[in-house]
C-alpha cells in the first residue's frame, strides 16, 4: 500500500505544478504585461484609421517612390507573391552565406546596382554597408541615421518635400540611445515613411 501513497503524492505534486506553472504563472505575467506594458505586450502594433499597418518591431518592404528603403531582407520581409514558388511561409533568419558564396555576391551586386540607379548622386564609397546587407533576422525595422540621410536627395526629388522637411522627418523618426549611453541612434523606417505620407 506504500506505493499507492507515493503515487498519490507524485500525482498531487504534478497537478499542483501544472496549475502553478502552466496556468497561474502565465496568467499573472500576461496580466502584468497588459497593465505595465500594453503596447509591447500586444506586439507594438501601429494603426492608421483603426487598421493595423505594421509593427514598430518588424521591418517591411517599401517600394513606393519618395519613401525610405529598408535594409535588404533574407526572407523578403515575408511578402507572399503568387509568382514566388519558393515562398516557405512566415519566418525570420538569414541564409548565413560565407562572403565568398556566389549567391551572396550576386545579391550584393544586384542591390548595389538598384541603389545606384535610384540614387545616382551618391558615390559608391558613401553607401552605408547596411543598405546592402541583410540583418540576422531579415526583419530589421531600423536603419542608421547615416543610411537615412544618404537617401535624402532621392526622397526630395521623388516626393516634392524640401531637404529640411526630410531632415525633420528623420529626426522625428529617430530612436535615441537608451539613457543616452546604450545602443545606437536608429531610424524606424515605417515611422519615417508614415511621416512622409502625412506631409
Amino acid at each position: 500500500m506504500n506505493w499507492i501513497k507515493s503515487l498519490k503524492k507524485a500525482l498531487l505534486i504534478t497537478l499542483t505544478f501544472m496549475v502553478i506553472c502552466g496556468l497561474i504563472y502565465p496568467l499573472v505575467l500576461t496580466g502584468i504585461g497588459q497593465i505595465a506594458f500594453p503596447k509591447q505586450a500586444n506586439g507594438s502594433l501601429i494603426k492608421e484609421d483603426g487598421k493595423v499597418i505594421g509593427s514598430s518591431l518588424i521591418g517591411q518592404q517599401f517600394d513606393e517612390e519618395g519613401h525610405f528603403t529598408s535594409r535588404p531582407s533574407a526572407v523578403g520581409y515575408n511578402m507572399y507573391d503568387k509568382r514566388d514558388t519558393d515562398f516557405a511561409g512566415v519566418s525570420s533568419g538569414s541564409n548565413n552565406y560565407a562572403p565568398s558564396n556566389p549567391a551572396l555576391i550576386d545579391r550584393l551586386k544586384e542591390s548595389l546596382k538598384e541603389f545606384e540607379h535610384q540614387n545616382p548622386s551618391i558615390a559608391k564609397s558613401d553607401i552605408p554597408a547596411e543598405l546592402m546587407t541583410a540583418s540576422g533576422s531579415g526583419l530589421d525595422p531600423h536603419i542608421s541615421v547615416k543610411a537615412a540621410k544618404v537617401q535624402i536627395p532621392r526622397i526630395v526629388n521623388e516626393s516634392g518635400l524640401s531637404t529640411q522637411e526630410v531632415k525633420g522627418i528623420i529626426e522625428n523618426a529617430t530612436e535615441h540611445k537608451v539613457l543616452n549611453v546604450f545602443g545606437e541612434e536608429k531610424v524606424n523606417v515605417l515611422e519615417a515613411n508614415r511621416l512622409i505620407d502625412r506631409k
